[in-house]
């Protein structure tokens, strides 16, 4: 069951300068993952529109939203490739990414 819209994906232009270290590090990721530019533009939202505060936990939203971002984009990478593409735990992805795509406005799926 795919994702489904209950909003939009809302950030500031400012945001993508100011994260420009973690947007490298997102399609670093992306790159290693071999993801198509619909589930990279797709986590590049869900990132920006998702920032948390503080810097240590970004590299978790990179990977959660790297994560959902190819779940919506249909070009689905499991748990444990994305942690690794990403460097975080796998326990770091399944806990994030539910909170990450309702934070963003999406339903996730009921699976």
């Amino acid at each position: 069951m795919p994702l489904r819209a209950r909003g939009t994906c809302v950030y500031r232009a400012r945001d993508h300068v100011e994260n420009e270290e973690w947007l490298a590090a997102l399609d670093d990721a992306a790159e290693r993952l071999d993801l198509g530019s619909d589930a990279r533009s797709r986590a590049t939202d869900l990132f920006l529109s998702t920032l948390p505060d503080a810097d240590r936990s970004k590299r978790a939203t990179v990977a959660a939203s790297l994560y959902a971002g190819a779940l919506i984009a249909g070009d689905r990478r499991s748990q444990a490739a994305v942690a690794e593409a990403a460097g975080v735990s796998r326990l770091t992805v399944q806990q994030r990414w539910k909170d990450l795509v309702e934070e963003a406005g999406l339903e996730p799926p009921s699976w």
